[in-house]
Formats: C-alpha cells, sequence, structure tokens
C-alpha cells in the first residue's frame, strides 16, 4: 500500500484512512422519536401527492421501516423487497406495519422513481422523493450516507443503519432483516 502512497499529500492519505474508519452514523437515534416529514408519493394511489407516513404510523402507534436514499439502486431495491416480505410473517400481519423509501434528490423525477420501483418489483412499497440532497433537517441524516434505514414502533426509533455508497450488501442487508423482528414485539 505504501508504494501507492508515494507521492500523495499526507493530509489526502488521513484523510482517507479516517474516513474509512469513521462509523457513518445517520438519522434519529435509538430510542427517539421519529419527526414528521413528508415527501412527494412516486407509486401507488397517492402518486403526486405529498405524504406523511411518519404522521400516520404514529397513529395507532403502528412499525415502520422508513429508508432514505441518495442513490437507487439493486441492492436498495433488494432491500426494499426483503423488508415488504417481512410484513408477510404472522407477527407482523395485524400490526399495520409499513415500509417506505424516499429518495433524497434536488428536484423530484416522480417518473424515474416509479420505473425504478417496477423494475425492482416492489409492490406494496411506497417510493418518492424528498426535493433536498440532505433530507428533511429534523433526520440529520449523515452527508455521506447513502442509504439510512430506521426502524420505528411506537414511535421510537428500534434500529439505525447508515451505509455509504457501495456499502449496501447482502450481508448488510441481512443485518438489518435481523432487527425487523424486534419491530413486531408485545410488550
Amino acid at each position: 500500500m505504501t508504494r501507492l502512497l508515494v507521492g500523495l499529500p499526507l493530509t489526502l492519505v488521513l484523510a482517507h484512512i479516517l474516513s474509512a474508519a469513521d462509523p457513518c452514523v445517520s438519522g434519529v437515534p435509538v430510542g427517539k422519536r421519529p419527526g414528521p416529514y413528508s415527501f412527494l408519493v412516486a407509486t401507488g394511489p397517492q402518486r403526486g401527492q405529498q405524504t406523511c407516513y411518519v404522521c400516520e404510523q404514529h397513529e395507532g402507534n403502528k412499525p415502520a421501516a422508513v429508508v432514505f436514499a441518495r442513490t437507487l439502486s439493486e441492492p436498495l431495491g433488494k432491500l426494499l423487497a426483503k423488508l415488504e416480505a417481512a410484513g408477510a410473517a404472522p407477527a407482523a400481519k395485524d400490526s399495520g406495519y409499513k415500509v417506505w423509501c424516499t429518495q433524497l434528490a434536488e428536484r423530484a423525477d416522480l417518473d424515474a422513481v416509479a420505473k425504478w420501483a417496477q423494475q425492482q418489483g416492489l409492490k406494496t412499497v411506497p417510493v418518492g422523493a424528498f426535493e433536498d440532497a440532505a433530507g428533511p433537517p429534523s433526520y440529520k441524516l449523515h452527508a455521506d450516507a447513502d442509504v439510512t434505514v430506521l426502524l420505528f414502533t411506537k414511535q421510537r426509533v428500534v434500529a439505525n443503519f447508515a451505509f455509504r455508497a457501495g456499502e449496501l450488501t447482502d450481508k448488510q442487508i441481512d443485518e438489518v432483516l435481523k432487527a425487523a423482528p424486534q419491530l413486531f414485539e408485545k410488550k
């Protein structure tokens, strides 16, 4: 590795090493209440409407998986499909569980988002866009997080995951899914 680094400024090398070790912490912390935000829905019956699914899920203390994404990718589609399937589990069936994905972008392209969702085979997961690449201000999404996943129930975040571009692998998707059953625990 040192051969490759010859000639690079020391500050650049240190910045690269530190950023690789720095965990990407993004979104509402575990134990805290996710605040309301609305986004333009690109799929389903609410297409083209500003919608706040957090508000809907807070009524009745229903569980949810909210995914913020800066890039629409195949691994993201796989994650959403698996979170969608988690809603078919016996413990989830009558819970009111909902999954949705919010793309963070300066300008919403609802047609492109809807086309991507269809290509991923998503059936019940609403996908839309929040027209600010930084995301909803109260969520404090990390600028390096390409995908942030928040699982919440009873108006509290129970799991929080953040992935930089290229980090959302099958192994990471499995880690998210391992946390999903706590959404449906009776407490």
